[in-house]
This record gives C-alpha cells, structure tokens and sequence, in this order.
C-alpha cells in the first residue's frame, strides 16, 4: 500500500482545503505521511502561487501541524519551485521542481492552462513548429536541477495534459525523444527522483499518469528513481490512483517506490 503523497497544495496556494483538512484526509484513508508541497511565489504570475508573506505562514502551519500530530502521521514542509520561482524562503524537508511556463520572445507561455492558448503561442511564437516549443519547455526541465536544487522532478512531462489524443504532438517524433532524453540524461546524473504524478488523471484530462510509459522507461533504464504523487488540490485525491501508478512503475521496470525518508537529507 502506498502511504505518502508528497505533492499537496492547500488554499495557501491553488489548493481548495487547508492544510490540516488535507492531513486529516489522509489520515483517514490510512497514510502513514503527507509532504505539503505550495507554489513557491513566482512574480510574474501571482494567480496560483503563495505569496512572500503567505509562504511563511505556510511554514508555522506545516510545522505546527506536525507537532499537533505527532505519533498519527508524518508531516512533511516543502515546495514546488517552478523554474520562474523566487528561491526557497523558508528551511524545507525537500523541494519539487516543476516547470510551468516557456519564456519565448518576451512572453512567458504557461504549459498547462488551456490547450487553446498552448496552440495560439506555438503558431504565434514558433510558427506552428510544436517541436521548437517542446525542445524549449525540456531544456528547461533538464536545467531544474541546477536551477531550483529539487529533490524531485514534478510532472516532466506537462504538455502530455493537452495530447491524451495524441494530436498536438508525435510522441515518437525524433525531436520529441531527443528532447526528454537529453533532460532525463541530465538530472538523473544529477541523481534527481521523478514523480509519477496522478493530477491529470483526477482532473479528467489523462487516462495515464506523468510520465507517459515511453519517458517513464526511459528514466528507469537510465538508472532513475521514481516516487508517486497525486498533486492534490483537494481532500478528495490526496491518495488518487496512487497504488495504480506505482504498478505502472514496476511494469515499466522500477524495482522501488521512494519515500521521503528514504530520500537524503536536503544539502544545507
């Protein structure tokens, strides 16, 4: 049975419950962990992320949630750190990098709001070439490491959110693989965990979870170590095909599932 779920958002940023109702919720569907994971603030979109201020009232509830639940269920402080993020205002247990926007010519493109505006900023940005869009958006991810210093890699492959049909992109197109290759290459040397994420799955827009198979293989045939997440922004899906997604991992050839505890102490 899966017991933790590490990517968690609460109305501190996106998240539709507070911190302790996520807890709770995971307690009752008998977690024995939950890592707090809110948008770190990133100043050119302030629509989803925390705010300076809010970032370290955050932290004092985490914290003070694990002392009230000391003994029930582990509690864990972290953050996603978007790639356009501020750096870490507060002391974490481990941080998700995650990458949200492409910034071309000026404009940052956000990679997961709607398929329309991803199709509108390919044709007017790239000329119609979804492949340039793709190698930028994977440069970006293959740089979170030196970039954000995650421990792990939050939903590698984001754009997937718009292709369940397979219309926006070939996901065997040569520049395609090129593209995730190359970023999987470089944070697995940099000894990164990869998230297997059911966010898109609840929110109805996948049938499969982050990575698609082919990217997840290649990430475990390169050495790379994996973890489970639900992304959850409401109580509902705190533990959201979590046990399905680690299957998936051991069918595409992982032979373990991370837990935080099992991860190394962040570098101070």
């Amino acid at each position: 049975m899966i017991v933790q779920n590490l990517h968690t958002h609460t109305v501190y940023c996106d998240g539709k419950n507070t911190a302790e109702e996520m807890l709770l919720s995971a307690l009752n569907k008998g977690m024995t962990s939950i890592g707090f994971s809110g948008h770190a603030f990133t100043p050119h979109d302030t629509s989803y992320c925390m705010s300076l201020e809010n970032t370290q009232i955050y932290a004092k509830e985490v914290l003070a949630l694990r002392e009230r639940y000391k003994g029930k269920i582990d509690v864990y402080l972290g953050l996603e750190q978007d790639y356009f993020s501020v750096p870490p205002t507060i002391e974490c247990d481990y941080i998700i990098g995650s990458v949200h926007y492409v910034f071309k010519d000026g404009e940052y493109i956000p990679v997961d709001e709607t398929k329309e505006i991803t199709v509108s900023a390919i044709n007017r940005l790239y000329g119609g070439d979804v492949y340039s869009y793709l190698e930028d958006y994977f440069n970006l991810i293959g740089g979170l490491g030196e970039k954000t210093n995650c421990d792990i890699v939050g939903h590698i492959d984001l754009p997937e959110k718009f292709n369940a049909d397979g219309n926006l992109f070939d996901r065997k197109h040569p520049r395609y693989v090129s593209a995730y290759t190359n970023a999987v290459s470089r944070l697995v040397s940099l000894g990164k965990i990869f998230e297997i994420n059911t966010g898109a799955m609840s929110r109805g827009y996948t049938a499969q979870p982050y990575p698609h198979e082919d990217i997840l293989r290649e990430i475990i045939r390169l050495g790379g170590r994996v973890t489970v997440s639900s992304d959850c922004h409401s109580v509902d899906t705190v533990d959201y095909m979590l046990e399905q997604a680690a299957q998936i991992a051991f069918e595409c050839g992982a032979d373990k599932i991370e837990k935080l505890n099992s991860l190394k102490q962040r570098q101070k």
